[in-house]
C-alpha cells in the first residue's frame, strides 16, 4: 500500500525528520486512500489484515469524517484513534486475512465497524498507568458514547457510536 503511510521523505540536507501527520488536516493520501479502496459510507470496504492497513483505515476515516461528515479536528482525532484501535484489534487478535470497515452517519450520530471473521469477542480490560499496551478498547470506551460487538454467523462486527453535532 505504497503511499499510505503516513510519513514522508524528510526535507532538506541532513535533516531525518518526518512530517507528523495530523488527523484534521485532510491530505492528499487520505483522498487516494478513498479512490482505491472505496467509500466505507456506501458499503464495506475490505481490508487486507496487515498493520499497514490501519493507515489506510485511518485515512478513510479522516476523510468522511472531515469532508463527508464536516465533523471537526477534535471528533475527527477520535474518530481516527478509535478507527485505529478497532482495527489493530482485528489485525492483531482475530487471525483473518480480510477485515471491513464501514462507516454510518445519522442525525446528531455517527457509527463505526469492523467485521472479521472471529467469533472471538473484544474483552474491556483493566487498565494501569504504568502498562504499555492494551489500552484499545480502553480508549474506545472512554471517548465513544457506546460500543460493542455483535456475533454474526461468521464472525463479528465490532462497532462504536459517538454523539456528534450535525452542522
Amino acid at each position: 500500500m505504497a503511499g499510505l503511510e503516513g510519513t514522508e521523505r524528510p526535507r532538506g540536507a541532513g535533516r531525518a525528520t518526518a512530517a507528523r501527520w495530523s488527523p484534521g488536516v485532510e491530505d492528499e493520501r487520505a483522498l487516494k486512500a478513498l479512490e482505491l479502496f472505496g467509500d466505507p459510507t456506501e458499503g464495506e470496504v475490505p481490508l487486507r489484515s496487515r498493520p499497514e492497513s490501519a493507515a489506510t483505515a485511518r485515512r478513510l476515516a479522516q476523510v468522511v469524517s472531515l469532508r463527508q461528515w464536516n465533523l471537526g479536528p477534535k471528533v475527527t482525532e477520535d474518530v481516527v484513534l478509535l478507527v485505529s484501535e478497532l482495527v489493530g484489534n482485528a489485525v492483531r487478535h482475530t487471525g483473518a486475512r480480510v477485515f471491513g470497515l464501514r462507516m454510518r452517519h445519522r442525525p446528531g450520530w455517527i457509527r463505526v465497524e469492523v467485521r472479521d471473521p472471529s467469533r472471538g469477542l473484544p474483552c474491556l480490560m483493566p487498565v494501569q498507568v504504568t502498562d504499555i499496551g492494551g489500552r484499545g478498547l480502553f480508549l474506545v470506551d472512554t471517548l465513544s458514547d457506546r460500543w460493542g460487538a455483535d456475533l454474526l454467523p461468521r464472525g463479528k462486527t465490532t462497532w462504536f457510536e459517538m454523539r456528534v453535532l450535525d452542522r
